[in-house]
């Protein structure tokens, strides 16, 4: 990794979440691509997700630079300022984002997402000279092919199952033949499922489609003499096919290693796991989770719906965008993933983690649950905002400068100038040049620049701090910051 910043999208997906977790408890500096919801804006959604890493790790982490943009937008929706300051501080991107609809909808997803948002986002690489670029593709890019997939396939004329895997394959193909991508890395996980120690998950795809139908429809169904609950169900399939499905904890793990690893670089991975799992072990893990029973693998036939029994009824329709997936998986080929990451095993889904990810799901009320909404002071943001963050620093110009790295809840990064006339300028980020490095929280921020005058503003007591801190004001009139917590930089 270079010793600026790494620009990723994604970050509030599923995998985005671990990535974000697991690079900056490694030290990289991110910045990432937001857009606010319905319910929150950028900096609370991401906000969100870091208070949550901070309460599951116990510490706290610092803040990555939060870049408002849209990622189906033309160079991701970026003002002038935030594609300036890109260029000055981004030297490589992770592309992570991706939408996983099966079937195209009346907004053109997956398509928008997964093949315009990448021709946008290497429009972006180019207007800011990224050439550094790791792509998050999909394993499934291979469609309906059979067989091993090797890490260096791509194009073999194959057909697909749906435009998820499509709309995945034409926008890996669109990123290998950028112009002006100098060092590109391809990871391709599997069915990426959820946290293996916690059952953690914010997305209910995949496994977690057939667990949630079993928690629903199970429960439901009475209770015989011998305590179990009979739920005759029918599967067309012989319940042995292979699924290549990974825990979402270890595809970052794996990943972050391989992202810090510059020998790694400018090769495929495919994400795929040592011992693949069955659905006779999802279904009898599920069964003995719910004490019921009743399962029968018909192998691949055609149920006629006329057929059906009450149960399964219920459960079949739910699960149809998956039929194209009932036959076994191919084998991929992970060699590369072995050579720069085989220290890193892949956790085999058995019956503990299924029931890890079974009890999450519940007390999740699979999705339902209303997220912890953050709660941190935005005031030191706005006001750091607010001064003049659209000013670039020059060698000649807001001497001294003070790196300040605000981590845990509504922390930020930003260098902050002292230009003519004592004025105060700040840009996001860390900037390795300046006089001055401090590193709080912004708890210990407000106790350092509270005044002593009565009526004194927060904003003119950060500025007297900033100056007392450069060595440029009379130290005797602000409180002086803890020693340990500001650090000249040498040279």
């Amino acid at each position: 990794m270079s010793s600026g910043y790494c620009l990723l999208t994604g970050g509030t997906g599923l995998l985005g979440r671990f990535l974000i977790r697991d690079l900056l408890l490694r030290g990289t500096r991110l910045a990432l691509l937001v857009r606010g919801s319905k319910r929150e804006s950028a900096q609370e959604r991401l906000e969100g997700i870091l208070q949550f890493w901070e309460q599951e790790l116990g510490q706290s982490l610092p803040r990555p630079v939060m870049i408002e943009g849209d990622l189906r937008e033309s160079e991701l929706g970026l003002t002038r300022e935030s594609k300036n300051w890109v260029a000055r501080h981004c030297k490589e991107m992770i592309h992570s984002a991706a939408s996983l609809a099966f079937h195209a909808d009346g907004e053109g997803e997956p398509w928008r997402t997964n093949f315009d948002g990448t021709r946008n986002m290497l429009e972006l690489c180019r207007a800011t000279k990224i050439r550094r670029l790791h792509y998050v593709s999909t394993a499934y890019v291979c469609g309906l092919r059979e067989g091993t997939i090797y890490e260096t396939d791509l194009d073999c004329g194959q057909k697909f199952r749906n435009v998820y895997e499509e709309s995945k394959f034409r926008a890996e193909r669109l990123v290998r033949s950028a112009e002006g991508i100098d060092q590109l890395t391809v990871y391709r996980p599997a069915v990426i499922a959820g946290d293996s120690q916690t059952g953690y998950t914010n997305t209910y795809h995949g496994i977690y489609l057939y667990l949630r139908l079993m928690a629903l429809v199970v429960p439901r169904q009475p209770v015989g003499p011998d305590g179990k609950r009979m739920t005759r169900l029918r599967l067309p399939m012989t319940g042995d096919e292979r699924r290549n499905v990974i825990p979402v904890d270890w595809s970052s793990q794996a990943m972050t290693h391989l992202i810090l690893s510059p020998k790694a670089h400018e090769r495929t991975f495919h994400l795929a796991p040592d011992k693949c799992v069955t659905p006779r072990e999802i279904i009898e893990a599920a069964y003995r989770y719910f004490h019921s029973s009743g399962v029968e693998y018909v192998g691949y036939q055609t149920l006629d719906p006329e057929t059906y029994n009450d149960f399964e009824r219920e459960f079949l329709p739910g699960v149809t965008m998956y039929n194209d997936y009932e036959a076994t998986d191919p084998l991929f080929d992970c060699t590369n993933l072995k050579r720069f990451a085989g220290h890193i095993p892949c956790p085999a889904i058995d019956e503990p983690m299924l029931h890890r990810f079974l009890r999450f799901g519940e007390e999740d009320r699979w999705g339902k649950r209303r997220a912890k909404k953050a709660e941190f002071e935005s005031n030191v943001y706005e006001m750091l905002q607010a001064c003049n963050p659209a000013v670039e620093f020059t060698d000649r110009a807001h001497r001294p400068r003070v790196s300040l790295d605000l981590v845990g809840p509504g922390g930020s990064q930003w260098t902050v100038g002292i230009g003519p006339m004592g004025t105060i300028f700040s840009v996001p980020g860390l900037d390795d040049s300046a006089t001055i490095s401090a590193k709080m929280t912004v708890s210990d921020l407000l106790n350092a620049v509270s005044s002593p005058r009565p009526g004194a503003g927060l904003e003119s007591s950060f500025a007297k701090w900033i100056l007392t801190l450069c060595g440029q004001h009379d130290t005797g009139t602000m409180p002086r910051i803890p020693r340990a917590s500001t650090l000249p930089i040498q040279g």
